[in-house]
């Protein structure tokens, strides 16, 4: 077995404009997706995250150290060919949405629920012209199938870099709702994650903080804001 790594071999990471975005170039020359497809950005200014993310690797190249990069690539090497599959997945979270899923008890738990949930089902309903129904306990009921064929559409709408970044928000929150409220900086980013964790911060309160379930909590949270700063990237003029 070989324990070859990749290292360094570049002395500069640039950005240049290219005919449909901006590229990541390494002395002079494009980086490619692990599929070999150009590392073609939407906006300059997520090409100059990457770029700073190339700049910083130093000796053997440590991937995990780019999570901006790592993104990108699932962007061009499966959203792309996959867009449709992808927006139905991510769309299918509409029907079991975990804002809609309510405890029976204790009271305090479902006040609880009540005042930081509904405000984001209100937006949703601003926003999008939908009301989603709430189900008490965790058996799936589906939801009304024309509000979600209009969630469907705002997902499908979404451009393969948007909808990447956007997986992270909706799967690591459990919520449609919350993913849509991230990517329209609908409210504070770090906010809307502990929305996601209501019933897990509840839980800890009474019966005293899990370290290992924390540890996991922190992990996921720096990919959901991680996920939260590309869709923003994704936009950026």
């Amino acid at each position: 077995m070989s324990d070859w790594k990749a290292k360094r071999f570049w002395k500069e990471a640039t950005v240049e404009q290219a005919d449909e975005g901006f590229e990541v170039r390494l002395d002079g020359r494009p980086v490619k997706t692990p599929a070999k497809r150009s590392l073609i950005l939407p906006t300059q200014a997520m090409a100059a995250v990457i770029a700073a993310e190339w700049d910083a690797q130093e000796g053997e190249i440590k991937p995990h150290l780019m999570p901006a990069t790592k993104t990108a690539n699932a962007a061009l090497d499966k959203v792309v060919g996959q867009h449709a599959e992808v927006a139905d997945m991510l769309a299918d979270y509409g029907d079991s949405d975990l804002l809609c899923y309510r405890a029976d008890r204790p009271a305090e738990l479902v006040a609880r629920q009540t005042a930081l949930w509904d405000p984001m089902l209100e937006w949703a309903q601003q926003a999008f012209g939908v009301t989603l129904a709430l189900r008490t306990g965790v058996m799936h009921q589906p939801q009304d199938a024309a509000v979600l064929a209009v969630l469907r559409q705002q997902t499908h709408a979404l451009s393969a870099f948007e909808l990447a970044a956007f997986h992270d928000l909706v799967s690591l929150s459990g919520s449609l709702v919350l993913g849509f409220a991230a990517a329209r900086q609908a409210r504070d980013v770090e906010a809307l994650w502990d929305l996601s964790r209501l019933d897990e911060i509840w839980q800890a309160e009474q019966w005293g903080v899990d370290d290992e379930a924390e540890e996991m909590a922190a992990i996921k949270k720096a990919s959901f804001l991680h996920a939260n700063t590309m869709f923003t990237l994704c936009r950026a003029a």
